[in-house]
């Protein structure tokens, strides 16, 4: 008699919007992972919050040693995924105890039968041919509780980037050292010791652009690395592209932090490709990145919430370990992008522990020297152009820090608001950068999260401890404490406001007064 078999949690997917254009080759070999619990013996992460809303010198955090020792998953569920395996003809290729993830390669036709689900061929019209997948998966009982995320049976694309190209000249523009000394990142040392990993699902750079954007503005370039991830590789050649979004997160972060070094995360824009490179930043004991910035993603609607759930994981396993998660918040405005005329947030920037960056329409007076900010208000283009995304979640439910923001109610009541924070993001008031040998300006909130990851590299070397997880400090700073309250413009559906808004959040960064913030006592 057959085994009860259950469905993974939060495994549903939707049909893929694209025509079958073949059946699978059963035959092909593919490497799917599979994520486990937590040792369900073991404590949990709950600590990790009230722990930021200490001062980061005072604050207990974990290794990343610590963190897979302590977190990792039981022996018990280790075997019975290996067993599970075994049955179905599939083998075990690695086993990555910090991150809980387990590679399982094998024939399609058997990762099929493994998992009650039938697979198709679809053509993407820009992306070409993928494998795609609906409703949910199964296993059998007795490992259901075990498994908590399955990815790589479906390749459909799952993210977007979230710059935008000028499209003409924009005088108003600046370098990312100009954008940083409006906002008073702090002065007087360099970034030297943190490191900023960067998580990218295409494009790649070029050493030669590297070093003449960085004698352009005059400084030492940054030590860049690539790091590979589920076959993805630094494969520069599309300058309109996602090359456009590696370079600009690069230059950016690598500008207004120097001294810093970057590590840059490749892999293939899935689901599969972006969670496995977000949880090997986070846990990466090599190059132990101490922020990680994000310019990708999509509206939450086109996510599994096996998906979100994990990724919001990795974001927890981050804050345990004082990693600063920085996520753009969207370029299209309240309706990310949606033609139901519903608004939506994008994912991962709605994940409760990424800080979500918004953007702003920034402008400067003065001369070539000390420059002040004019004015700045909500990035919006209208409905031609780009606008910063924000509202409320319909996954996460409020977290506590955000009880007292006076976030609207969403699609489901009481969600999570973003962004969280803003800062300059107007391709028209935009960063002058270099990709693929040319100059241009580029915008979007996939600036502001390279921006931030900057500005956290910054504060982590002048406190010399990790700021990690912000946003407890944020929020009981206020806008008034730490940031510049952006109180003019709209997203779409939401208007900017005193405090806390669906637009920009709590608002642009004022570093001097986010570092005495941060120095302060708990509750001060």
């Amino acid at each position: 008699m057959a085994s009860e078999r259950v469905a993974v949690a939060g495994s549903e997917r939707a049909e893929a919007a694209h025509p079958v254009v073949a059946p699978v080759d059963g035959e092909e070999v593919a490497a799917i992972t599979v994520y486990l619990r937590q040792n369900p013996g073991g404590p949990d992460l709950a600590w990790v919050d009230e722990e930021a809303a200490r001062p980061p010198r005072e604050r207990g955090r974990m290794s990343r040693d610590e963190l897979a020792t302590t977190y990792g998953p039981s022996d018990a569920d280790l075997s019975a995924l290996s067993a599970f395996a075994s049955e179905h003809a599939l083998a075990v290729t690695s086993v990555d105890i910090a991150r809980r993830a387990v590679v399982l390669s094998g024939r399609l036709a058997d990762f099929a039968a493994a998992f009650g689900t039938e697979l198709s061929i679809r053509e993407h019209p820009t992306a070409g041919r993928y494998r795609a997948r609906s409703g949910p998966l199964t296993v059998p009982a007795d490992i259901g509780g075990a498994v908590v995320g399955v990815f790589g049976l479906d390749q459909r694309p799952q993210a977007l980037t979230q710059h935008r190209i000028a499209s003409a000249a924009a005088p108003a523009s600046f370098t990312p050292p100009q954008v940083a000394a409006l906002y008073d990142f702090p002065a007087g040392g360099p970034g030297t010791g943190e490191v900023i990993g960067i998580v990218e699902l295409g494009g790649g750079f070029a050493q030669a652009d590297i070093d003449a954007y960085f004698a352009q503005i005059g400084q030492t370039p940054p030590s860049v690395t690539a790091v590979g991830v589920d076959g993805g590789t630094n494969s520069p050649g599309n300058p309109n592209g996602p090359d456009a979004e590696v370079m600009l997160d690069i230059e950016v972060a690598g500008s207004v932090a120097p001294g810093a070094a970057i590590v840059v995360y490749f892999a293939p824009n899935t689901d599969q490709g972006f969670i496995d490179a977000v949880s090997t930043a986070v846990h990466d004991t090599t190059h132990r990145p101490t922020v990680v910035s994000i310019s990708w993603g999509a509206a939450e609607n086109t996510w599994t919430a096996q998906a979100m759930n994990q990724m919001e994981q990795a974001f927890i396993a981050a804050a345990a370990a004082g990693v600063t998660v920085t996520v753009a918040a969207g370029d299209n405005g309240s309706s990310d992008g949606q033609s139901d005329g519903a608004p939506h947030v994008d994912f991962p920037a709605s994940a409760p522990h990424a800080l979500g960056c918004g953007g702003t329409t920034l402008s400067a007076s003065g001369g070539a020297g000390k420059q002040a900010i004019a004015s700045e208000t909500v990035w919006n283009d209208g409905a031609s152009g780009g606008a910063t995304g924000g509202g409320v979640s319909a996954q996460f439910p409020l977290p506590s820090y955000q009880k007292g923001a006076n976030v609207p109610p969403g699609t489901a009541p009481g969600g999570r608001g973003v962004p969280d924070v803003a800062g300059d993001a107007d391709p028209q008031t935009g960063y002058q950068v270099r990709v693929d040998g040319q100059s241009m300006v580029i915008g979007g909130t996939s600036a502001v999260a390279p921006l931030w990851a900057g500005l956290v590299a910054l504060l982590n070397a002048k406190l010399g401890a990790p700021v990690g997880f912000l946003q407890p400090r944020l929020y009981t700073a206020g806008p008034e404490g730490t940031m510049h309250d952006i109180t003019q413009g709209s997203n779409g559906a939401y208007q900017a406001g005193a405090g806390w808004d669906p637009c920009t959040g709590l608002g642009s960064p004022d570093g001097a007064k986010l570092l005495a913030a941060l120095e302060a006592p708990a509750g001060g």
